[in-house]
Formats: structure tokens, sequence, C-alpha cells
């Protein structure tokens, strides 16, 4: 038999729930009590660390400006995004104590108590952190007007979304990995359309099978599904699917092109004074890396020779 089969059923076969229940037999994830928040081994995390290598490989030529972000952002930076308007269920706004003595010891008494404690809290200045190119357009709106040609950014960070699930690749923190391109419209539909091509190669040689396809956000409400039918009709996402988890296939990495949207949002300028156009890609690595468990197996030493050599050289 071989590593897949002894230790994970073939994709599409099984849940999501039997599927995180085998990572966590294995030492690959940690169970906290939380569903969507888990400890990684540290082989999770290497397969990470050298996915992330093997992108950079595959940016090839591409002089991009590092930039990582932390977790968190200003609360004024997002409510101005437009990210409460669209996606409010997904949000997570930080809160702390700011009470004084008094407040404090009802507080320790609703603890002792096993009372809620939490209308104690207020609301700080800090929202997580939704996507790792948010807090990116408004820093850049500061340059002034792009330089000809445009800009291209490498960005990482922790992301929050809440949608807890026992589905092992909807995590409600999670790393992303990022390219930004702002410029023109040529120049961003360019980039984009350089990674619908490197994408797929880029996974395929991790022996992964996937697919491309449309797709489109998800917008909150009823206006919401307007929304996403007009971001399907435009081909403004496009999303590369790989079985993880479900008989529906996960969509890892996304190609996004966001036209002028966050060029007039935040004021980032064209060398001509236009406003700029911005395209991403963007590699949910958590995700990536659990897909690489489910098809070749728990242990990483019993890996594919083929797949080894390309994430370990």
């Amino acid at each position: 038999m071989d590593a897949l089969s002894q230790t994970a059923p073939a994709p599409g076969q099984g849940g999501a729930k039997e599927f995180l229940d085998q990572l966590f037999s294995a030492g690959v994830l940690t169970e906290t009590g939380v569903d969507g928040l888990y400890g990684r081994s540290g082989d999770f995390e290497e397969v990470i660390e050298r996915f992330e290598t093997l992108v950079t490989r595959y940016a090839g030529a591409d002089k991009a400006e590092r930039i990582h972000f932390p977790p968190g952002m200003p609360r004024p930076m997002l409510e101005k995004s437009g990210y409460l308007k669209s996606f409010p269920q997904l949000a997570g706004c930080v809160h702390s104590f700011m009470g004084g003595e008094a407040d404090h010891a009802r507080l320790l008494q609703m603890l002792a108590n096993g009372e809620d404690w939490t209308d104690l809290q207020q609301a700080t200045d800090v929202v997580l952190t939704p996507a790792a190119c948010y807090p990116l357009y408004p820093t850049v709106a500061k340059r002034g007007p792009m330089p000809d040609g445009g800009v291209l950014f490498d960005l990482k960070s922790y992301c929050f979304r809440h949608e807890p699930s026992q589905d092992p690749a909807r995590m409600q923190l999670f790393r992303m990995r990022e390219y930004v391109r702002i410029g023109s419209p040529e120049e961003v539909r360019a980039f984009r359309e350089s990674w619908l091509e490197r994408g797929p190669e880029l996974i395929r040689s991790l022996g992964l099978p996937c697919e491309i396809d449309l797709a489109n956000d998800p917008f909150f409400g009823r206006a919401g599904k307007m929304l996403a039918n007009n971001q399907r009709d435009q081909g403004l996402k496009f999303e590369l699917l790989i079985p993880v988890a479900n008989e529906k296939p996960t969509a890892c990495l996304s190609f996004n092109y966001h036209q002028d949207h966050f060029g007039t949002l935040w004021g980032i300028q064209q060398a001509d004074g236009t406003p700029a156009h911005s395209a991403c890609v963007g590699f949910g690595l958590e995700r990536v890396a659990l897909a690489l468990f489910r098809h070749h197996g728990m242990k990483v030493a019993d890996w594919p020779q083929s797949v080894r050599a390309v994430l370990w050289g």
C-alpha cells in the first residue's frame, strides 16, 4: 500500500471532519477546542516554508518590493475600504478591557460565577487583517503617483475571517502570500494573465490536480448577489481549485483584477495622474499545505520523490 492509502482516504472520499481528525491523529495539526483555530507541526511549517520558496522561484525576474504587514490594521482603514459593506460576517475587531479597579473587580466576579464578561471590553482602534493586501493600498497612496511602468509588491500576513468550520481548509486564522501589481490596465491585466498560466504549472509540479474556474467573493446579503453576478460577468476573479477536504474542490489560489477600485478609493495615481488599476494573485498557504498532506500522505518523508525534489531540491 502506498503512503496515501495508509494515512488518508483518497481525496473526495470521506468528509472534512474525517480528514481533520486524521490531521490531529498524525500530529500535523493540534486541536485547540475552537473550530478553525489550530496549532501546526514542524513538518507543516516546513512544507509552507518550502512552498513559499517555490512561489518566489516562479515569480522569477519580477522585481517586487517586499512588505509584510502584521495581522492587525487600523479600524478606520477597514471602515473606509468598504469591507464591512461587503463582508460584515467575516470581520473581526480587537476588543480590550479599559475600565478601572471597580470594573476589574466586577470582571473577576463574573469570571468566578461563570458569567459572560465580554461586555466589559470595548473596541480598540485595531481590527484583524482580512486579506494581506488591505493595508497596502493606503500605504502606497502616500507615496504619490506611481512611476512609469507601475509597481509590484510581495506581501504576506496572517489573516482572519470569522467562519468557524470543521473543514480544515477553512481556518479562521491563516496565512496569505500575495503579489500585487499596481499600474495601468494593460500592465495589471498582463500580470494576472501571466499568473493564470504560472499558477497551475506550479501546483501541478507538486503532483496535485487542479483546475481554474471563474469565481466571485462571498458578498453579504441580497445586494451581495448582484455584486457577485457583476464580478463573474466581468471576469474579475478566478480561482485555482484543488480537491482538499471535500468532494467540491477548494480554492487555494486566487487571481483578482480590481480595475481602478482601490486606485480611486485611496487616491493611488498613475504617472499621468489617472487612477491606478490593480490586480493580485493570492496563495492560501495553509490550504496548499493541506492539499499536499491529503494527496501525498501524513508523513512528509514518504511523499513521492518527484514532489520532494521540487520542494526540497
